[in-house]
C-alpha cells in the first residue's frame, strides 16, 4: 500500500486508535490479512486491559498495539517493517488526493492530478525527442542526442503502461 501506512498519523494507527477509543477491534481489522488477525485480536485484547491500569501504561500499551497493527499490515503487503514513523511526515500529494477522493466521493481532482502529471511527463519526453530527431547525419552527438531522446521516450511510454498492466493484473489475483 502507501508509503505512509507506517506513520503515527498513517490510516493504520488511525484504525487502530479508534479501535481503542471505540474498543470495537472492527475499525483496524481490515488493515490486516486473515491470516494475522488472531495476532491482532490478542494483542487488542491485552492493550484494553493494560490500559485500565494507569495513563502510562496506557500510553505503551497503545503504542505496542500500534507498532502491533502496522508490523501486522506491513508483513500481509510483503513489505519490511522499521518501526513507526512519526506525524507530519511530508507525504506526496497524489497519497493525500487519493484518501481525499475516496473519503468526499469524488476523484475529480486526483483523477486531474494524475492526468497533468502523466501529460507533462510524456510531452516533455516527446518534444525533447521531436527536437532532436532532426539532425545532420555527420554530426554523431546529436544523432546520439536523439537516438537518447527517443529510447527515453519509447522506454517511459513502455514502463508507464507496465505499470498500469501490472496493477490491473495484480486486481484479478
Amino acid at each position: 500500500m502507501a508509503p505512509h501506512c507506517d506513520t503515527m498519523d498513517g490510516p493504520v494507527v488511525t484504525a487502530a486508535e479508534l479501535a481503542l477509543e471505540m474498543e470495537n477491534i472492527s475499525y483496524v481489522l481490515p488493515y490486516v490479512r486473515e491470516d494475522h488477525e488472531r495476532e491482532l485480536k490478542d494483542a487488542f485484547d491485552k492493550t484494553v486491559v493494560v490500559r485500565e491500569l494507569s495513563g502510562d501504561a496506557a500510553e505503551v500499551a497503545d503504542y505496542w498495539f500500534f507498532e502491533t497493527a502496522v508490523r501486522l499490515h506491513m508483513m500481509g503487503r510483503g513489505k519490511s517493517y522499521t518501526g513507526i514513523k512519526h506525524s507530519g511526515l511530508k507525504r506526496r500529494s497524489v497519497i493525500n488526493k487519493a484518501e481525499e477522493a475516496i473519503e468526499t466521493s469524488d476523484k475529480s481532482e486526483l483523477e486531474e492530478f494524475l492526468m497533468d502529471f502523466i501529460n507533462e511527463a510524456f510531452e516533455s519526453r516527446f518534444e525533447t525527442a521531436m527536437s532532436n530527431k532532426e539532425y545532420d547525419l555527420n554530426d554523431v552527438e546529436a544523432a546520439r542526442d536523439y537516438v537518447n531522446s527517443k529510447l527515453e521516450f519509447v522506454e517511459f511510454s513502455h514502463k508507464l503502461y507496465m505499470q498500469i498492466e501490472n496493477a490491473n493484473r495484480m486486481e484479478d489475483d
